[in-house]
């Protein structure tokens, strides 16, 4: 759906609280990771089915971020603290999906809740989660509608927000480089805490199961693959910081 010339009060409003989201995103979202946790009534009894369908759901959240990221990523998504970007970024994923970025943090997060098996997180926090991308989503709109004016407008008429189009995709990862080094020092720390979210559901999930003998006897396993992430991530990050691995 394109973009209004000109907005409602309400889409006002809403962009208004995006840019407050945005500003604040970095404190909220270990938030929502944390009531993961929190005590909760069950989705299903079935929790082998529960816990594939939402890694999987994650994992495609995972994909659709590297794609972004491997075959164009934004210069910079944002300038102190405040909606921002340096060029209008129109091929690679972004030319089938305008926010393939924020729809993979959508899908991780909500994949995650599945694994949970929380019907409290996935009545209420996932909604809350995704109406928060949404204002800020909204926010961003504004600003590049007002910055790349009548381009913009444009790119918004054939591409969509939300839903990839998937004509042209093969085409797309054929005909640009895939940059597995940017890959691995732009989202090293998404795939870290994502990874270890699945680790931390999966050993509360055993741990709750009715027959928890498994948990009982392979606990350790979940703390050794935590230590192995853990590490990863941190060989990594000296990586990057001495700049061994050019971004």
């Amino acid at each position: 759906m394109a973009l209004s010339r000109s907005s409602s009060p309400v889409e006002t409003a809403v962009a208004a609280l995006g840019n407050f989201l945005f500003r604040h995103r970095n404190k909220l979202f270990p938030v929502f990771y944390v009531l993961l946790f929190v005590p909760s009534p069950r989705l299903t009894g079935n929790l082998m089915t529960i816990m594939v369908s939402g890694f999987m759901i994650s994992a495609m959240g995972q994909v659709v971020r590297i794609a972004a990221i491997g075959l164009k990523y934004i210069i910079r998504g944002g300038r102190k603290r405040r909606v921002y970007a340096e060029a209008l970024v129109t091929d690679g994923i972004f030319a089938h999906l305008r926010n393939p970025l924020y729809l993979g943090n959508i899908l991780i997060l909500v994949g995650l809740g599945v694994m949970a098996n929380s019907l409290l997180f996935n009545l209420v926090v996932s909604p809350l989660f995704i109406f928060m991308y949404a204002a800020i989503i909204r926010a961003e709109e504004n600003f590049l509608g007002k910055k790349f004016g009548e381009v913009y407008h444009r790119y918004i008429t054939d591409v969509n927000r939300w839903l990839p189009r998937l004509s042209g995709l093969r085409e797309t990862f054929e005909s640009m480089e895939f940059r597995w080094k940017r890959v691995l020092i732009r989202e090293y720390t998404t795939t870290y805490i994502w990874l270890s979210g699945t680790v931390l559901v999966t050993m509360r999930n055993l741990a709750q199961s009715p027959d928890n003998s498994f948990y009982r006897d392979h606990w350790q396993w979940g703390g050794y693959a935590l230590g192995g992430l853990l590490t990863i991530y941190l060989v990594i990050r000296t990586l990057k910081i001495r700049k061994v691995i050019p971004a």
